[in-house]
């Protein structure tokens, strides 16, 4: 259903995310965020058209299709997940409108060529936080890890960036299986895994899945460490995992542990700014980091409105879309939820390491670990 949110909006920004179906955790606090977003840019209005894609790709496709072809957006917002986003990207660059995704891998952006040239994302890219867990690795004595990923592009990104950043610290991946998001058990690839015998183990999925494989190691009495991905820094997963989730570590935004962050860190402040919008409207302790993500992707448009105004395109042209493109590859030093972004037309996420800190589960809370 499209909830426009201004009637006489100059401005129009489609966003489509995963607000049901097996990525709902992303995808409700991504849509409620929209609410908290801009209503007026640069002196013109902003009318935002919100869609539920149900975290299917072909859904994904229909809606940015939508959005270019009858609501005539200038920019499009979304979706949750890599493969959506991976699908919905031929058509941003097809019709020419820029697309700022809240999906986290890497291929979305990287090399910015062909149809990347017109997308951009919000979340940290998988080889920058896969690269913090292989230090929180050594530091834990990890030499062997085994992996169990989503069997699609999110899962295969992981598997490739974790690979890479573990090799360079001397540690040995040593298993490798898979599950769909939508699966309702993981015994055979968890004893697969247990017959490696890995020192430590990453789960690569994101949102409340990613509590199967980690409630079914913890059953099979698995000693060893257990990594996830940031894909996972959502207090749905702490709900549905429980006590099986106490002691795994994952990289994650600042936003996650805003307020337990030293005053020194640089994204303390704007990260809290977003907490206490988010709360206020929704209730204390609602805010969630991957609300966080769309957050950001209304900062990096906030921003970018006003310099492709200043070209005198006008909104609902494709000069102004072009003009929006090439403004947001010139965002700079700017303060958001998850870090400090800084574009440019070789990079298109734009985070560097202050998006990113290591946290662990401890008393079922997400706690701050700056020694890892």
């Amino acid at each position: 259903m499209a909830l426009p949110m201004t009637a006489s909006a100059q401005i129009k920004v489609g966003v489509t995310v995963s607000a049901t179906g097996p990525a709902a955790s992303l995808g409700i606090p991504e849509r409620n965020t929209v609410a908290l977003l801009p209503k007026e840019i640069g002196g013109e209005s902003i009318q935002y058209i919100v869609l539920d894609d149900a975290t299917d790709t072909t859904q994904a496709v229909k809606n940015i299709r939508k959005f270019t072809a009858d609501d005539g957006v200038d920019v499009v917002l979304g979706t949750s997940v890599t493969p959506a986003s991976l699908a919905m990207s031929d058509v941003a660059a097809e019709t020419g409108t820029p697309m700022v995704s809240v999906a986290a891998n890497a291929k979305l952006v990287e090399p910015v060529d062909g149809v990347r040239k017109w997308v951009f994302k919000t979340p940290q890219n998988d080889g920058l936080m896969a690269r913090a867990l292989a230090d929180a690795m050594v530091k834990q004595n990890i030499k062997t890890l085994g992996f169990i990923g989503f069997s699609d592009a999110y899962g295969d990104g992981w598997l490739q960036e974790m690979t890479k950043a573990a090799d360079a610290k001397g540690i040995k991946v040593v298993s490798d299986e898979r599950w769909a998001r939508p699966d309702t058990s993981v015994t055979g690839q968890v004893l697969k895994l247990l017959a490696s015998k890995p020192d430590g183990i990453l789960i690569a999925g994101s949102g409340t899945p990613v509590a199967l494989p980690q409630r079914e190691l913890v059953s099979r009495g698995y000693k060893g460490q257990i990594y996830q991905t940031h894909g996972a820094a959502n207090n749905d997963v702490l709900r549905v995992c429980g006590k099986d989730c106490e002691g795994m570590i994952l990289p994650a935004g600042p936003l996650l542990v805003a307020d337990q962050l030293p005053d020194s860190n640089p994204v303390k402040k704007s990260a809290l700014v977003y907490q206490a919008a988010y709360d206020a409207k929704y209730g204390a302790g609602t805010m969630n980091t991957f609300g966080g993500h769309m957050w950001d992707a209304g900062q990096l448009i906030n921003s970018a409105i006003p310099v492709a105004l200043k070209t005198g395109a006008k909104p609902g042209t494709p000069e102004f879309r072009s003009a929006l493109r090439d403004a947001l590859e010139q965002v700079k030093d700017l303060a958001a939820s998850q870090g400090i972004f800084n574009m440019s037309p070789t990079d298109h996420a734009g985070l560097d390491e202050r998006g990113r800190v290591i946290v662990k589960v401890v008393d079922g809370k997400w706690t701050f670990q700056p020694e890892l």
